[in-house]
């Protein structure tokens, strides 16, 4: 299959922050994994080495390998406007990130999972790929015979966090359409994905 699915905390940790969304445990211990744990001495970290942990960290928040992400990046090198900022809107405009938005799932892994199942339509039509792109004016909805779903009905009901501007959810109705192609400003994700764009330009 080729996506981790280890320990979620573990990753977070790695990070210094939470970025498969609410855990009680990392909370505990925001700290790196290992032996010594937070008393580890850590000599200066390298530029190399910063730009790899975003990359990594970008990578992990959006559940992306490494080839489909570097696809993403030299896709968004070639087109007109800044490529940092088109790297993270072509992950945001992702269905898995955007079935998770609307909150349809509770995580994006939980995301894929719903869409490889044929729960999810776009335009009227099933859509089973988690990487398919959508466009502005996109309409994504829960098939009718999904609607009754416990992961999905669980999820809405949640009400965790709130829709991005960028969205429109009709939470009666089960479905949502993609607004707008979004700003920087408008990702929430804490991802400084210039350090990307270094990363890869070497």
């Amino acid at each position: 299959m080729g996506r981790y699915i280890g320990p979620k905390t573990k990753i977070s940790r790695k990070f210094g922050e939470c970025i498969y969304g609410e855990d009680k445990y990392f909370e505990r211990r925001k700290y790196p994994s290992g032996e010594h744990g937070n008393n580890r001495r850590r000599g200066k970290r390298s530029e190399y080495f910063i730009q790899l942990i975003e990359k990594q960290k970008a990578k992990y928040t959006y559940g992306i390998l490494e080839h489909q992400f570097k696809k993403l990046f030299i896709e968004s090198s070639r087109k007109k406007g800044i490529t940092g900022e088109l790297l993270l809107q072509f992950c945001e405009s992702r269905l898995d990130n955007i079935v998770f938005r609307l909150k349809f799932a509770p995580s994006r892994s939980s995301a894929r999972q719903i869409i490889s199942h044929k729960h999810i339509m776009v335009n009227k039509s099933i859509v089973n790929i988690p990487s398919f792109r959508l466009k502005p004016g996109d309409k994504i909805e829960i098939r009718e015979k999904s609607k009754k779903h416990p992961v999905i009905l669980e999820s809405i009901n949640k009400k965790i966090g709130i829709i991005v501007e960028w969205l429109i959810l009709d939470e009666k109705n089960m479905f949502g359409i993609f607004r707008i192609m979004p700003k920087r400003i408008q990702i929430p994700e804490n991802i400084k994905e210039q350090l990307i764009v270094e990363f890869y330009s070497k």
